[in-house]
């Protein structure tokens, strides 16, 4: 089909949408070469210029790979699923693996890093998933999470703060299934709440290792619930 021309604005979209369509609509199957720089401008109604950086749009989104002195070339037909989404889809025993490896890593930054303000902030989060004990599972989950998320802040790496926020939809109602399916909390209010103490402790105490051990303990329990579960 033919490609017809684009309007003027904006022109790097629109250029990146064309050519999208037909990729995912199958009129170059994946290991295409596509037509060649001027062919595809001039289809295009666009320059040069603006059809190399749609081109690049193309190869970010995982779509067409360029081969050096033989052209660009389909290597997929839908796009690649962004971070979010793939968090959405995933196991929530494989989010827990990689929550591991970030959190064990922020605890010990932490400890070593950690303020005043941030031994306060973490306080009163421990403080906090002590009065959600009584409350229901999300509302104590949401707890949890909040001292977490404060330690994490206490490590002063705005990426481990990020990362650590991307995973906590997933990992909410990860924790919330588990609360609901087994009776840990029927036998413990305040299932963890130890462990949780003790990271506070270790952080305040600047003492890396021992933040860093507990905070691989806490996780690995309620990785070993999670895995049982399945």
């Amino acid at each position: 089909m033919p490609l017809g021309s684009v309007r003027p604005s904006p022109l790097v979209e629109q250029a990146a949408t064309r050519l999208r369509e037909q990729i995912t609509g199958g009129t170059w199957p994946v290991g295409t070469k596509l037509p060649g720089e001027t062919t595809l401008a001039k289809e295009l109604g666009v320059g040069r210029s603006t059809l190399r950086e749609a081109l690049r749009a193309l190869t970010g989104a995982g779509l067409v790979q360029p081969r050096q002195g033989a052209g660009v070339f389909v290597i997929a037909t839908e796009p690649v699923a962004d971070w979010p989404a793939r968090l959405r889809r995933a196991a929530v025993t494989d989010v827990y693996e990689v929550r591991m490896l970030v959190e064990v890593q922020a605890a010990r930054l932490a400890a070593l890093r950690r303020t005043d303000e941030d031994i306060a902030a973490m306080e009163a989060a421990l403080d906090g998933r002590k009065a959600a004990a009584a409350a229901a599972d999300a509302e104590f989950v949401d707890a949890d999470i909040a001292l977490h998320a404060a330690v994490v802040a206490a490590a002063h790496n705005p990426v481990l703060t990020d990362l650590f926020a991307e995973f906590t939809p997933a990992l909410r109602q990860g924790l919330i299934d588990l609360l609901e399916l087994t009776d840990v909390r029927a036998e413990e209010e305040n299932h963890g709440d130890a462990a949780h103490a003790a990271l506070v402790r270790a952080v305040e105490a600047k003492d890396p290792e021992r933040a860093a051990l507990v905070t691989q303990e806490e996780l690995q329990s309620t990785l070993t619930l999670l895995r049982t579960r399945d």
